[in-house]
């Protein structure tokens, strides 16, 4: 598929699929990649015969949306927003809660959850030894949250985990080594796309990274917004990508770690 076409068709389709094109800039030519082989494999030669096709068939558009779907994770991704909640942020929460529920909302693949599964009870149990974790996390699509279940990893996604706990957290084949059971317990998979539905909470922490803000419209990203926040126990964290920003217009939160994309409802403690 040529540039200009994808271009051309993500520019038509986005709005109806309440997605921002700008948020696709650096994804650009891998989301082009599958739609042309979508393309192929229905016999179509032309983008204007695929949106033919999505105007006749509804359920074209779940498949797209699939194909719009980029994610990019490993292991202790922004390695300073983990080192703030492991060693300001969270140890504060668990001064007035022995319970730590969190939510990974768009889980991917599972780094983000088995992560703070891994924080927990390495940098926190020590100092916290009373503490349990309750961590939820969903996913839109299915074939990634089948792989987090698994929970086995490609070396490359384990280069930004601390060193001495890779060994600690790892076992198995030296390609492709698997969690330990010990981090997996107390964690929950759920097939759920947040913009469709989201857990009850509330959540002391609760990371949305580098998917509703990336990609969602604004008028979505303000719905989704307002849902984690009203999921927020109180006093809790709200943690976005390193790169997205809250849309305008949305719910008012404060940074609590300096620069860092870690938010909490003003006032709240």
């Amino acid at each position: 598929m040529k540039d200009d076409d994808c271009t051309a068709l993500l520019r038509w389709a986005a709005p109806r699929l309440r997605l921002r094109l700008e948020g696709f800039h650096r994804v650009r030519g891998q989301v082009c990649k599958r739609m042309g082989r979508r393309l192929q494999e229905l016999g179509l030669a032309r983008v204007a015969e695929y949106r033919d096709r999505l105007e006749s068939d509804p359920e074209e558009w779940a498949v797209l949306d699939a194909l719009c779907r980029v994610t990019i994770s490993r292991f202790y991704r922004d390695a300073r927003v983990f080192d703030a909640l492991r060693d300001e942020l969270l140890p504060a929460l668990l001064q007035s809660s022995p319970v730590l529920r969190v939510w990974s909302a768009g889980c991917a693949s599972g780094e983000e959850p088995y992560t703070v599964s891994i924080l927990f009870r390495l940098g926190l149990l020590p100092r916290f030894p009373q503490a349990r974790l309750e961590l939820l996390a969903t996913e839109a699509d299915a074939a990634l949250l089948a792989r987090a279940r698994r929970g086995c990893y490609p070396q490359g996604t384990l280069r930004e985990l601390p060193t001495d706990w890779r060994p600690r957290v790892f076992s198995g084949p030296a390609v492709e080594p698997c969690l330990t059971p010990e981090y997996r317990e107390g964690l929950i998979f759920l097939h759920e796309d947040l913009r469709a539905r989201m857990p009850p909470g509330p959540f002391h922490l609760i990371l949305c990274r580098n998917v509703a803000f990336t990609y969602f419209a604004p008028s979505l990203q303000r719905e989704v917004l307002a849902g984690l926040v009203s999921r927020l126990a109180p006093g809790g964290l709200l943690v976005v990508g390193t790169r997205e920003s809250l849309p305008d217009g949305g719910v008012e939160l404060e940074r609590v770690a300096g620069t860092l994309p870690i938010f909490r409802v003003p006032g709240a403690r």
